[in-house]
């Protein structure tokens, strides 16, 4: 397991372009964990990747209509690259952003 560069607060827009869009998160199934916590193994578009290291990792917290948001973003390396990856806390689902 690759070790955690540093750990901080907040997230960064992506834009493309002069339209200035927000990049889009994509739905992927985690497969497996390390630690019952770190990326393991993701399927995206049907293919498999393995993680061979998590860069960093940092957690996202904000309110929403009253509520807490919470998610846990990975910066994973895998041998096709390297890849975004967040959990949403509340609703256990996980999301690629490349």
């Amino acid at each position: 397991m690759g070790t955690i560069l540093s750990v901080r607060q907040g997230t960064r827009a992506r834009w493309s372009g002069k339209n200035r869009r927000r990049r889009r998160a994509e739905s992927i199934e985690m497969r497996k964990r390390r630690h019952g916590y770190f990326p393991k193994q993701f399927v995206w578009r049907g293919k498999r990747y393995n993680v061979h290291a998590v860069e960093r990792c940092w957690t996202v917290s904000r309110r929403s209509l009253g509520n807490r948001v919470e998610r846990h973003c990975f910066r994973v390396r895998c041998s096709e690259g390297t890849f975004e990856l967040y959990q949403d806390a509340r609703h256990n689902t996980w999301h690629i952003s490349r």
